[in-house]
């Protein structure tokens, strides 16, 4: 499919999309389905904003309730005879004047503070009479110190992810299109029976057929080994599904033209339809890097040495002896998913047009 096609789908698409039933205002409909596309807006994306954000905060932001929405920090000053930063606190006095105070300690409902400009005076305050200072402040230290205290391991992490999801999908792409080929411009004896049979696997959950998967890599010898989570998942049945749906739009009158050349299958299959099926193995190659890159079940059981963890399980297995480091687990979670939004607004443009040939509408 050409760059002048695309653009016309994606015009098509654009009018589909803004179309509206009232001719000069909005009708009553175009308000009701406005709405509804901004529900499901703000039910999909808030959900992700709330994790960025939050991947921002300090931990003593994140432990917060009720939570806030823009991260925070504790506005601090340097007191002479103090190691450490003390917070301020803008406190209301007896007199009903607000005073900006440094606190040394709390005990309960009572502060003690003092005064910056002088700290030879203390003074006791009620909490519920003092507002902390706060700015707003992003932890970008919660990045660096995901790198840091991770040891290089992270990038093991990232190196193990993109070989299988790259790798995954390379071949995925080659299977799938193989068989949506002869499945689409083969004329052969069982050919629907082959077709339906592909498709009743859709039925079958992955839990099901996890054991017999993970005997026959152990019997493969692959345990442990990225090629063990990679081998068992390249031939799907929606991709080979999508990808015939869109090469029977394809007239055999260019393979008949080839064959006349004395062009091969293979020359057929690689210069004609793999070209000419773009938008719809962007379509494949989309689907098979969320599932890839997202995948947890099978990599947890047949990855079973650390320096071969993909990120999703280093995700779920990140915390020290004290504890879980929500702010380092979020970052980490924020950095899981740029890959997949890159690869969204890289393939963007050939989705839409794709699932809109494939016959699913």
């Amino acid at each position: 499919m050409t760059d002048a096609s695309l653009t016309r789908s994606g015009s098509s698409i654009g009018e589909f999309v803004f179309r509206r039933r009232g001719r000069k205002r909005l009708d009553w409909t175009d308000w009701l389905t406005y709405l509804y596309l901004v529900i499901g807006l703000l039910v999909m994306f808030t959900p992700v904003l709330w994790v960025v954000v939050s991947s921002f905060k300090t931990p003593a932001n994140l432990s917060e309730f009720p939570p806030t929405l823009l991260p925070y920090a504790a506005e601090t000053v340097m007191v002479d005879g103090h190691d450490d930063p003390l917070p301020l606190f803008d406190v209301v006095t007896e007199d009903g004047d607000v005073q900006r105070l440094a606190q040394l300690r709390r005990v309960g409902i009572r502060a003690q503070m003092i005064d910056p400009a002088n700290p030879e005076e203390r003074i006791t305050v009620p909490v519920e009479n003092a507002t902390p200072v706060r700015r707003i402040y992003l932890a970008v230290e919660n990045y660096t110190n995901l790198l840091s205290s991770s040891g290089g391991q992270i990038w093991r992490y990232v190196f193990n992810s993109l070989f299988i999801t790259v790798v995954a999908t390379l071949i995925t792409l080659v299977m799938n299109s193989m068989a949506a080929f002869a499945l689409s411009k083969y004329r052969f004896r069982g050919s629907n029976a082959a077709l339906v049979s592909i498709l009743a696997t859709l039925m079958i959950p992955a839990t099901v057929v996890l054991v017999p998967t993970y005997m026959i890599v152990a019997q493969l010898g692959l345990v442990g080994n990225l090629w063990g989570v990679i081998l068992p998942t390249v031939a799907t049945p929606t991709g080979v599904f999508l990808l015939r749906q869109y090469m029977l739009t394809i007239p055999d009158e260019l393979i008949e033209a080839a064959r006349m050349d004395h062009a091969s299958e293979w020359r057929i299959f690689w210069r004609i339809i793999l070209p000419l099926s773009s938008p719809a193995l962007a379509v494949v190659a989309i689907f098979s890097i969320l599932s890839r890159w997202n995948d947890f079940l099978l990599p947890l059981v047949v990855l079973t040495r650390r320096d071969s963890y993909t990120l999703q399980l280093a995700l779920a297995s990140f915390q020290t002896e004290y504890g879980i480091r929500y702010e380092i687990l979020l970052a980490m979670t924020t950095l899981t998913a740029l890959p997949l939004a890159f690869a969204f607004i890289f393939l963007q443009r050939y989705i839409t047009s794709g699932i809109a040939s494939t016959g699913i509408k």
